[in-house]
C-alpha cells in the first residue's frame, strides 16, 4: 500500500472515529497496514473493508462489510465519509425493517 493510501485511510478512520454513531453500532476495521481489529479478513475478502456491527439483541448481532474499493480513493477523506456514513444509515435503517417490519 502506498503512502499516500495508507494517509488518506488514517484520516478516514480519524473522521469515522469522531462521528456520533447510535451506541448500538461498532465500527472494525480491516485495512493492512493501516488498522485491523476486525477477523475474517485476507485475500478472501476482497481487500480492505469496514465492518459495522449493529447489535440490537445481544444473541444476535447484524454485520455487514463495506469493502474499500481502490476507487474510492479518489474520493477526499471527508467525501469518503460521507459515503461511508450513508452505507452506514441504509444499514442500521435495513435492520430495524426487518426487526420491526416496514413503516
Amino acid at each position: 500500500m502506498l503512502a499516500a493510501e495508507k494517509e488518506k485511510y488514517q484520516k478516514v478512520i480519524d473522521l469515522i472515529e469522531n462521528l456520533a454513531i447510535v451506541p448500538e453500532v461498532e465500527i472494525g476495521y480491516f485495512i493492512p497496514g493501516v488498522l485491523v481489529d476486525v477477523e475474517g479478513g485476507g485475500e478472501q475478502s476482497g481487500g480492505p473493508f469496514i465492518q459495522f456491527t449493529y447489535t440490537k439483541d445481544v444473541n444476535h448481532p447484524w454485520i455487514q462489510r463495506m469493502p474499500l474499493k481502490r476507487n474510492y480513493l479518489e474520493k477526499s477523506p471527508e467525501d469518503l465519509v460521507n459515503f461511508i456514513t450513508f452505507a452506514l444509515e441504509r444499514f442500521i435503517e435495513e435492520i430495524d425493517s426487518l426487526e420491526y417490519g416496514a413503516q
